[in-house]
């Protein structure tokens, strides 16, 4: 099974780095759980933000958040709308089921009619 979070909406703030105090290296992304299986794929409720200074390459985490910081922030995480949550089979997710139902008749007509 492979978990990532894949990107939904990356913006680029004004406000000034707390580590560099650089204005213009800010970057807020919001990210959205995707799971991958041999028989499925799908998109999970499960959602989480990042925010990085491009500049001095460093994380920045709310703990050293500004208030400016935070109040931008509070506005892009009410603007964000995350993808619906779902959930789409594979082929071999397909050919396990349909494999399953032929099975589940040939033996209900064996039961149903034994001297055929």
């Amino acid at each position: 099974m492979e978990e990532k979070f894949i990107t939904i909406k990356e913006v680029v703030l004004n406000n000034n780095c707390p580590e560099c105090y650089n204005n213009s290296g800010l970057h807020l992304t919001f990210k959205q759980k995707f799971v991958e299986t041999k028989f499925y794929k799908s998109i999970t409720k499960e959602n989480t933000h990042q925010l990085e200074c491009h500049n001095c390459n460093t994380s920045i985490y709310p703990i050293s958040w500004t208030e400016d910081i935070e109040r931008v922030f509070n506005y892009h995480q009410k603007a964000f709308t995350p993808k619906k949550p779902s959930t789409k089979l594979k082929k071999s997710a397909w050919f396990l089921i349909i494999g399953v139902l032929i099975l589940i008749l040939v033996l209900v007509g064996f039961i149903v009619f034994p001297n055929l």
